[in-house]
């Protein structure tokens, strides 16, 4: 194949970061992407509906001299504070799509996130009560569970029993890294559902740290053992609704993953439909892909699909070694290597 017309994709997570950088982050996703949903991990946090609509109003400015836009999708971000009266607040407002939940100190900027999940189950059930969708990062942080085990542990000690305990809430679990987590997901009822990465797709542990630390490969969840990598693959390709597009996209200046900081995060919003792409070519699903970026995400938080369409060309092309990250830089996925698939 040596063309592919899709309809235009969405990108169920991503992160934009503020200030200056937003110029470039959100040129990148405007590339393409017909609506994002916006992690709130900022520092401070977007708690509330009046912090979400100003850092909407931000990105939207930062887009004002684009060729195109893309629509942001807001989110709050979960403490043991959130009261029901901020989620009621949020689903009465338009702009607040989802509600995430960081295990306190799981990944950047989630030092506010959630110590005790039991102590926001109140909160839980007024989203469930108003369909305001739960995005989860699904990892525990106790020191004595090895890092590669933190996903699966995740989901036995908290995620069963949340489900369990809130039947009709919609829980999206994000960027899933395990065959655990991929059969957990395919066991639920459609409105529990889970986005995947490319770097998930792509690569696995091996990638990160054979013939030496790769620290652009570094995002959490960290990259699995190949077996997990196949099961992540086997999901997204499936054709399972339950799965759809989220790029995890996370900006980081190269001189702070090159660091003893060790940022956690791949940057892939420069090539994001590219990407999986070569992902799901290498799976021969390529007649699969359309479904995973544009419909299931959609589908599942009960939006019209997108009307625009794109083409991908096979026409090799080298992914530049730098972008440009407001005053600094970043090194993306795939830096100076080249990529199959072009999106004119």
């Amino acid at each position: 194949m040596r063309e592919l017309l899709i309809t235009r994709p969405d990108d169920w997570h991503v992160h934009l970061r503020d200030g200056a950088i937003l110029a470039d982050t959100c040129a990148d996703m405007a590339r393409y992407f017909g609506r994002m949903v916006v992690m709130p991990n900022l520092d401070p946090p977007v708690t509330t509906v009046s912090a979400a609509a100003a850092y909407r109003q931000r990105i939207v400015a930062a887009m004002e001299n684009l060729p195109r836009q893309v629509e942001p999708l807001m989110t709050l971000y979960l403490t043991e504070r959130t009261s029901s009266a901020e989620i009621e607040r949020a689903a009465d407002s338009g702009l607040v799509h989802a509600v995430k939940l960081y295990p306190a100190g799981a990944t950047t900027h989630s030092a506010a996130g959630v110590r005790e999940i039991r102590a926001v189950y109140p909160v839980l059930e007024t989203m469930q009560k108003l369909g305001l969708p739960l995005l989860i990062h699904g990892e525990v942080t106790s020191s004595d569970i090895d890092i590669f085990d933190r996903e699966k542990v995740f989901i036995d000690r908290h995620l069963e029993p949340l489900v369990a305990a809130f039947p009709e809430l919609k829980v999206v679990l994000e960027h899933i890294s395990t065959a655990e987590a991929a059969a957990f997901i395919s066991a639920q009822a459609p409105h529990v559902g889970a986005t995947i990465t490319a770097h998930h797709l792509l690569y696995n542990r091996n990638h990160l740290l054979a013939g030496g630390i790769r620290p652009h490969y570094y995002c959490l969840p960290v990259l699995k053992r190949d077996t997990h990598q196949q099961a992540v693959i086997q999901a997204a390709t499936s054709g399972d609704p339950r799965f759809f597009l989220g790029t995890d996209s996370a900006p980081h200046a190269t001189a702070d993953k090159q660091s003893a900081c060790g940022c956690a995060g791949c940057y892939t919003a420069h090539a994001a439909i590219e990407l999986y792409a070569e992902a799901f070519e290498r799976a021969h699903a390529l007649d699969r892909l359309e479904a995973f970026a544009a419909f299931h995400g959609a589908d599942f938080y009960g939006l019209p699909r997108n009307r625009g369409q794109l083409t991908l060309r096979r026409d090799s092309w080298t992914v530049p070694e730098r972008l440009a990250l407001g005053d600094s830089e970043l090194t993306p996925l795939c830096s100076g290597e080249q990529l199959a698939w072009n999106v004119t």
